[in-house]
């Protein structure tokens, strides 16, 4: 899966002075896991971030340039998800300009937040 995402154009890498410091993967369409959308839709499906640079702005420059990327491809959201049970992971993607919509459940028990950013 990584190495498709490597060669596929969704691929977003964080730099700060030439060392990677995190990454995000957009792509097309949600994960058939999460409920669907009626509106055209970008779906940022991977974004993570060196923890030692927690504070810096490394994954909110990710998603904002997933947001800009949504935007040029005419999308009218760019979606998220996160484990539901993680409030300040949720608190996160709210403040990045996201707002908090649907829930669902993968398997037996891993609770998904969905959230939405409309462009």
């Amino acid at each position: 899966m990584v190495g498709g995402w490597e060669t596929g154009t969704g691929l977003w890498i964080a730099e700060i002075d030439g060392e990677t410091v995190g990454a995000c993967v957009i792509v097309g369409s949600a994960p058939e896991y999460v409920p669907s959308n009626r509106l055209s839709e970008t779906y940022l499906y991977f974004l993570i971030s060196d923890r030692t640079c927690a504070g810096m702005g490394v994954g909110s420059a990710l998603v904002h340039a997933a947001a800009d990327e949504a935007r040029a491809a005419g999308s009218e959201v760019l979606r998220v998800d996160c484990w539901a049970g993680a409030p300040s992971l949720v608190d996160w993607y709210t403040r990045q300009g996201f707002t908090a919509s649907d829930t669902f459940t993968v398997g037996e028990n891993w609770r998904g937040q969905l959230l939405e950013m409309v462009l």
